[in-house]
């Protein structure tokens, strides 16, 4: 039976020599007379180390340098521990995953500390091979460099390695053989409009809400009434519990207008820190919709209820997350752009060609619910302006701390720091503000 993830090891006393001794990942290491107050000392020294070093043994150096695979064994343990908001896993662990894949698969067997830039280069090619875009291959180095610095730091391979790998500069636009990712482009309303036509009542009213507010899709999924703040009678105000950025200890002020609070206003009669928009609900309707259309009397056939599992595999939440929105949101794509002649075949009946072209043309005409904030953001800019939203009040919640100190001396200066920001950043920071802009104006 193997030991607990959180079991350390014993000091103990070795018979045949008379000294205490601990065993760190199979090694023996022997503390001195068992017993003395200079053993215990040093038993807490090793553990602590072999703790700090997340429970690998540290100070490994020369023929004693651990392998590719030890290390990246140990940071996979590490990032699996770092990488939770909310108590689950972020992206990044899926990230990392994939990106130390082809790395474990190269360079698995060899010494860590002979790891170096070309190496790291032979598995950016494979990279490349796999046809990721330039910006995940960037991405997916700088995660291995990360790793190798954090093995460093705990004294698994020398600082040296990291420092050599860091030296490789990231690969430019139109200058590799890398494909260029396309840009999220906004999404015009009249495919919207088509689409929400096909899509259940609780998952169209999340559309139209996050249209009108410019959220995220998980702040729409995480909507609760005690987290909207309507103590102002125009404007009220949506503080998420938990937001993309909130490990930056930034705030997130999310402006919720007369049109959007129309659609919501439904979903706050319920428990405070119940989620407003439930598959549960959503699934009742469906099931409502049927019956409502059910021809065949009641006295016969099936009667309402019976002929569902009592335990299903899968049954409908409390809460629609980001993935289960979006699939909601493809299948009505699904029905509101068919293809003329294989959407109503059976996978079954189709050949691999047909396959494959069925699956480019829903692809072409699928959207993402995170192309709706891009379509905030661009309504902004362009019925408003970027200067308007950076003179304007609703700025201030989206200002840095040092934007607030210069702000009554140097106005000017802040705007143009502000304004040499990347665009689509700028897109970002001023999409929330979009329906109060309309009222103040």
């Amino acid at each position: 039976m193997p030991w607990p993830s959180n079991h350390v090891p014993k000091y103990r006393k070795h018979r045949r020599s008379g000294q205490a001794i601990v065993t760190l990942n199979g090694v023996d290491h022997y503390l001195g007379p068992h017993g003395t107050k200079a053993s215990k000392v040093e038993y807490d020294r090793l553990v602590h180390e072999w703790l700090a070093a997340g429970r690998h043994a540290a100070k490994a150096s020369g023929d004693d340098s651990p392998t590719v695979s030890v290390v990246i064994a140990s940071y996979w343990r590490h990032a699996k521990a770092y990488y939770v908001k909310n108590g689950k896993e972020t992206s990044e662990v899926g990230a990392i995953r994939n990106a130390v894949r082809p790395l474990k698969e190269l360079y698995g067997k060899t010494p860590a500390a002979e790891f170096g830039p070309l190496a790291l280069k032979a598995v950016r090619s494979k990279y490349i091979a796999n046809e990721l875009s330039r910006g995940t291959v960037n991405q997916n180095v700088g995660r291995i460099v990360r790793m190798f610095r954090w093995a460093a730091e705990h004294e698994q391979i020398p600082a040296s390695v990291p420092q050599a790998l860091s030296m490789i500069a990231g690969l430019r636009k139109n200058r590799t053989a890398a494909k260029e990712s396309k840009p999220i482009l906004p999404i015009d309303d009249a495919t919207v409009d088509a689409t929400l036509k096909h899509l259940p009542k609780v998952v169209a009213d999340m559309v139209k809400l996050q249209r009108l507010t410019g959220a995220r899709p998980s702040e729409v999924c995480n909507l609760r009434p005690m987290d909207v703040d309507k103590s102002k009678k125009v404007v009220w105000l949506y503080r998420p519990e938990s937001h993309k950025t909130e490990h930056h200890d930034r705030g997130r002020i999310i402006f919720i207008g007369p049109k959007a609070q129309a659609i919501l206003k439904p979903y706050l009669k319920r428990d405070r820190d119940a989620y407003c928009f439930r598959p549960v609900e959503s699934e009742e309707q469906r099931r409502a919709a049927q019956h409502a259309k059910r021809k065949t009397p009641l006295r016969q056939g099936n009667s309402p209820g019976t002929n569902r599992k009592r335990k299903p595999a899968r049954p409908p939440g409390e809460q629609y997350t980001t993935a289960s929105y979006r699939r909601a949101i493809e299948r009505a794509c699904d029905l509101a752009f068919p293809h003329a002649k294989l959407s109503g075949l059976p996978a079954c009946e189709m050949t691999d060609k047909q396959k494959a072209d069925l699956k480019k043309w829903r692809k072409t005409h699928r959207w993402a619910p995170n192309r709706l904030r891009h379509t905030a953001a661009t309504e902004v800019r362009r019925e408003f302006g970027l200067e308007r939203v950076l003179k304007s009040s609703l700025w201030a919640p989206y200002e840095g701390e040092h934007q607030k100190q210069e702000r009554s001396s140097s106005r000017k200066r802040s705007l143009r720091s502000c304004a040499r920001r990347p665009a689509n950043w700028l897109r970002r920071r001023s999409v929330g503000a979009a329906e109060k802009l309309r009222i103040t104006c």
